[in-house]
C-alpha cells in the first residue's frame, strides 16, 4: 500500500496557527510587535516554498475573507459618536486632510514612479496608464493608521491631554475613511481599466455609490438584528455564536451580493456601539478570539510574499513608507491650519500617525480580486510592495510616537 500525502486546507491552517504564535512570541521578545511576527513567519513560509502557491492564491482565502468581516466590525465598534462628539470640529477636519493628503500624494507617486519600478519585473514597459488604476487603489489603502502600536506607547508613558485624545481620535476615524477610500477607489480603478478607451463618468460614479450605500444598507439591516437578539443573550458562548454568525452572514452576503465586506461589517459594528447600552459584550465575543484570526490572517499575508521580485517590491516598500508620511504631514498641516488648532500638532502629529497593519493587509490583499483587470504581475509586484512597507512601519513606529508624545509635553516616564 503506496503512501500518498496530500498538503490540505486544516493542515496549511494549522501550521499558521502553531507557527505564527511562535512567531509572535518571539516578536515580543525582542520588543516587536506581535504581527510582524506573524508577517516574517509567513514569509519565511513562502521562501521554504512549504505552503503550496494554489492554496495560498485560492482556498486559503476563506481566512482573508473572514478576517476582513472581523477587523471591520472591529474598526466600527471603535466609532462611538458620544465620544467623538467629544472631541470637537478639529478633529474631522484634521482627519480629512491628512488621509486625503496621504491618498493624493501615494497616488502621484506610485502613478509616476510605477513605471520606472517595475518594467523589469513584468517583462514589460508599463505606462503611466497602466499603473494609474492600481496607484489610485493603494493610495486609498494609505489612509489607513494602526491603533496597536500608538495606544500601547501611550499607555507604557502614561500620556494624557490634547494632543493624545487628538490622536487616538484620528487613529479610530483613520481606518473607516480607509474602508470608505478603498470602495470609492477600487471601483473608480476598474471603470479606469474597463473603459480607458470609452471612459464613463456615469459608470465611475455609479459603481461607487451603489458599493458603498449597498454595504451600508446590508450593514445596517444586520446591525439593527444584531443589537435586538443581542438584548435577550446573557452567556459569553451564546453571544460568541450569535456574533460570529451575524459577521459570517454579512460577509457572505456581501461576497454574493458583489458588496464590501469590509466596509458592511464595520456599517453593523457601528450601529451596534450606538445602539446598544451595554454593547461592550458584543465585541469582547470577538476580542476573546481575534488572536486565533489574526494569527491565521498575518501568517498567510506574509506567505504572499514573493522572493523572486525583492528587489522591486522592497524600493515600493521604501517609497510607500515615505511617500505616505509626507502626505500625512502635509494634510495634517492643513487641517491643523484650518482648524487652528495648537501648533504642536502640526510639528509632531503625523509621527504618532505613522504605524499601519491589519486594514492596510486586509486590503491590500483585495487587490487580487482585481488581478483579471489589472496585470496579475504589476498586482504581485505592489502587494509585496505593501506587506514589506507594513513590516517597517511597524518596525520603526513606537520610537516615533514616543517621539510625539515627548515633544507635545504629554508622556510621562515609566514607574
Amino acid at each position: 500500500m503506496g503512501f500518498n500525502f496530500e498538503f490540505n486546507v486544516v493542515l496549511a491552517i494549522g501550521i499558521f496557527l502553531v507557527i505564527g504564535f511562535f512567531g509572535g512570541l518571539a516578536a515580543r521578545k525582542v520588543n516587536f510587535p506581535t504581527i510582524s511576527g506573524f508577517i516574517i513567519v509567513g514569509i519565511i513560509l513562502s521562501l521554504l516554498d512549504i505552503i503550496p502557491g494554489e492554496l495560498i492564491e485560492g482556498e486559503l482565502n476563506i481566512i482573508t475573507e473572514i478576517s476582513l468581516g472581523i477587523i471591520g466590525y472591529l474598526v466600527g465598534g471603535g466609532l462611538y459618536l458620544k465620544r467623538l462628539k467629544q472631541f470637537g470640529k478639529s478633529i474631522p477636519i484634521i482627519t480629512f486632510f491628512q488621509a486625503i493628503g496621504a491618498w493624493i500624494f501615494v497616488t502621484a507617486i506610485i502613478a509616476f514612479l510605477g513605471p520606472f519600478l517595475i518594467r523589469v519585473d513584468v517583462g514589460g514597459t508599463p505606462s503611466f496608464i497602466s499603473c494609474l488604476p492600481i496607484a489610485i487603489i493603494i493610495g486609498a489603502i494609505s489612509c489607513a493608521t494602526a491603533p496597536a502600536a500608538t495606544i500601547a506607547v501611550i499607555h507604557e508613558y502614561r500620556a494624557t491631554g490634547p494632543f493624545t485624545t487628538t490622536l487616538l481620535a484620528i487613529i479610530v476615524l483613520d481606518d473607516a475613511i480607509a474602508v470608505i477610500a478603498y470602495s470609492i477607489g477600487a471601483n473608480i480603478a476598474d471603470s479606469l481599466i474597463i473603459g480607458l478607451r470609452n471612459i464613463s463618468l456615469y459608470k465611475m460614479l455609479l459603481a461607487p455609490i451603489i458599493d458603498i450605500f449597498g454595504a451600508i444598507a446590508l450593514g445596517t439591516i444586520l446591525g439593527f438584528g444584531l443589537t435586538f437578539v443581542g438584548k435577550f443573550i446573557r452567556k459569553v458562548p451564546q453571544m460568541m455564536v450569535i456574533v460570529l454568525g451575524t459577521v459570517f452572514l454579512c460577509t457572505g452576503l456581501s461576497s454574493a451580493l458583489g458588496l464590501s465586506n469590509i466596509l458592511a461589517n464595520m456599517v453593523m459594528g457601528f450601529i451596534v456601539v450606538n445602539r446598544m447600552v451595554d454593547s461592550e459584550k458584543m465585541f469582547e465575543a470577538v476580542h476573546s478570539i481575534e488572536g486565533v484570526i489574526f494569527a491565521m490572517f498575518f501568517t498567510l499575508a506574509g506567505a504572499h510574499f514573493d522572493y523572486t521580485i525583492l528587489k522591486t517590491s522592497g524600493i515600493i516598500a521604501v517609497i510607500l513608507v515615505i511617500s505616505r508620511f509626507i502626505g500625512k504631514f502635509i494634510g495634517v498641516n492643513i487641517g491643523v491650519s484650518v482648524s487652528k488648532s495648537p501648533e504642536s500638532f502640526k510639528k509632531y502629529l503625523t509621527f504618532g500617525l505613522f504605524p499601519k497593519a491589519g486594514v492596510t493587509m486586509g486590503l491590500a490583499l483585495l487587490i487580487k480580486e482585481h488581478v483579471p483587470l489589472i496585470d496579475a504581475n504589476i498586482a504581485n509586484v505592489f502587494i509585496n510592495g505593501i506587506i514589506a512597507s507594513v513590516i517597517i512601519n511597524e518596525m520603526v513606529s513606537p520610537p516615533l510616537i514616543k517621539f510625539a508624545l515627548v515633544k507635545s509635553g504629554e508622556a510621562y516616564k515609566k514607574d
